[in-house]
């Protein structure tokens, strides 16, 4: 069926075109566009994406080398100018690409469900990355005196290693600020590291009825008002505590638990807070340490996807590249997901890149590569990284 169609186009067959429309309508983003409408944007960015373009001149040279074949891949028949695609990639609606990527990072989660922690509820990470950008070119995007940056906040989902939700802000913006963006599922787990002290955002996540684990500060202020005696190895204290301090009571007025571990690889000592009284200490630690899958996520988002150099100076414009970062992210995961591949996600971009225009069969293409150099983890656990 795929016989005479290129690669890249039978990529896109995973794309919901209808979904697409419905956003790009509802958002008039092909208002007094005659050729380059909002899709073949979409699919020019992907390409960028996929393989692997430095900049947006780099993106429309390697478009205008394919140029016989741009229709076929569905980015349109005309030659796309840079000042088009620059222009488009300024002015019209992000929320088109935003909440595609929503989409999509929902139709890959549904697609890789799994039970990893065999608790009843999903379970998440949540934490940002910064990208830091000249401030002279990125105005808007003011970090410090001489420095700018952007935010990529993310909830992630720690058993289908897929993000669930992403929030873009300035580099100013501290990360606990984000957490009111987050939208909350009851009976599902969040966990976060030692920026994410916001008793206020965790009682929000108490009333939801949702449970959530976070390393807490060294200054927190507390008393006890039981201990657990028999202790499993490893787990130096588990209490259920009060907070003494008056702003901070006001902001969290219930109790927590606090949970004292010791990780003997790193020789070091880490205290959660949490309101899930239903669960071991083991299983509170066990929670922590997998938070660092989001961490590898972010490494290997930078490392493989183009967020780090931006194909336009506006706020628009980093906004739509990071969502089209995360949207073919999604997309590969979809690809392996029904595709049933063998191969680390790392693998599938390394082939992609290189045969995004060939006319070979998805199926052959991983099948018959020979790609050995295996740069993934995944695992969806992470042994004795505890940081």
């Amino acid at each position: 069926m795929n016989k005479n169609k290129y690669v890249f186009a039978q990529l896109v067959e995973f794309l919901d075109k209808d979904k697409f429309r419905h956003l790009v309508d509802k958002y008039n983003g092909n208002r007094y566009v005659k050729s380059f409408t909002c899709w073949n944007q979409l699919l020019a960015l992907m390409f960028g994406q996929l393989s692997n373009r430095e900049s947006l001149r780099d993106v429309v040279v390697a478009l205008e080398a394919h140029h016989t074949k741009c229709y076929h891949l569905g980015i349109g028949r005309n030659p796309i100018a840079k000042t088009t695609f620059a222009s488009a990639n300024q002015n019209r609606d992000y929320r088109i690409f935003e909440d595609f990527a929503f989409f999509m990072m929902e139709q890959a989660r549904k697609k890789q469900a799994t039970d990893i922690f065999k608790l009843k509820g999903h379970v998440y990470a949540f934490d940002s990355t910064t990208i830091p950008l000249c401030l002279s070119i990125f105005w808007w995007a003011k970090f410090r005196k001489k420095k700018g940056g952007v935010k990529t906040h993310v909830l992630y989902d720690l058993e289908t290693q897929v993000p669930a939700y992403f929030h873009i802000s300035t580099a100013s913006v501290h990360d606990s600020k984000a957490m009111k963006y987050i939208p909350y599922e009851p009976g599902s787990y969040y966990v976060f590291d030692r920026g994410y002290n916001a008793f206020k955002e965790l009682y929000k996540i108490h009333l939801h009825e949702s449970f959530f684990v976070v390393r807490a500060k060294k200054n927190l202020q507390f008393k006890c008002i039981r201990w657990r005696r028999r202790l499993p190895k490893n787990v130096l204290t588990d209490s259920v505590i009060e907070l003494t301090d008056i702003i901070t009571r006001q902001k969290y007025p219930e109790r927590l638990r606090l949970v004292k571990y010791r990780d003997e690889s790193q020789d070091r000592e880490f205290v959660f807070l949490t309101n899930a009284f239903h669960l071991t200490s083991l299983e509170i630690a066990e929670l922590y340490k997998n938070r660092w899958q989001v961490e590898l996520f972010f490494k290997w988002l930078k490392q493989h996807l183009k967020i780090k150099k931006f194909w336009g100076t506006t706020e628009n414009a980093v906004r739509i590249q990071i969502s089209t970062a995360i949207i073919s992210y999604c997309l590969v995961a979809i690809v392996q997901h029904d595709m049933q591949l063998k191969r680390s996600t790392y693998e599938v971009l390394q082939i992609l890149s290189i045969s995004l225009t060939d006319k070979t069969c998805l199926k052959e293409l991983f099948e018959k590569t020979n790609f050995n150099n295996v740069k993934e983890l995944n695992s969806f656990l992470f042994p004795g990284l505890f940081d």
